[in-house]
């Protein structure tokens, strides 16, 4: 699994020109999943993403979590972090799941986040 995390003031994903997920502020998380990700991979992922201390606490260190501060979190799914650009000019993305697999685990990955009991927001599949 790959992830790109943003702390973020409010964020948003549109999809049609309809909003489908947004959250006033916490972390955007764009999510990918790989060829042969597990069960172990998806709770290395959350529990890392829970627990990044990356927000400031009273003495502006990056000392709290996203548990600490109560945010809340849009998870939108990126096959792309897998691009390979290797070779040539166009970008094999042969190393992300197939996405049956990506999405049931995406969706799984979710339920993981929402049972710390966090608002969890996401874009469409």
């Amino acid at each position: 699994m790959r992830s790109v995390i943003q702390r973020v003031k409010r964020a948003s994903v549109t999809v049609h020109g309809e909003t489908v997920g947004q959250i006033s502020g916490g972390l955007l998380v764009l999510l990918a999943v790989g060829q042969g990700d597990g069960a172990d991979d998806l709770t290395w992922m959350v529990d890392k993403l829970v627990g990044l201390r990356i927000f400031e606490d009273e003495e502006q260190k990056m000392n709290r979590s996203i548990l600490d501060v109560g945010g809340e979190i849009l998870v939108v799914s990126q096959f792309t972090l897998y691009g390979d650009c290797w070779r040539g000019k166009r970008p094999s993305f042969s190393s992300a799941a197939p996405p049956e697999q990506a999405k049931e685990m995406f969706e799984r990955s979710v339920e993981a986040i929402r049972s710390y009991g966090l608002k969890v927001e996401t874009g469409v599949f």
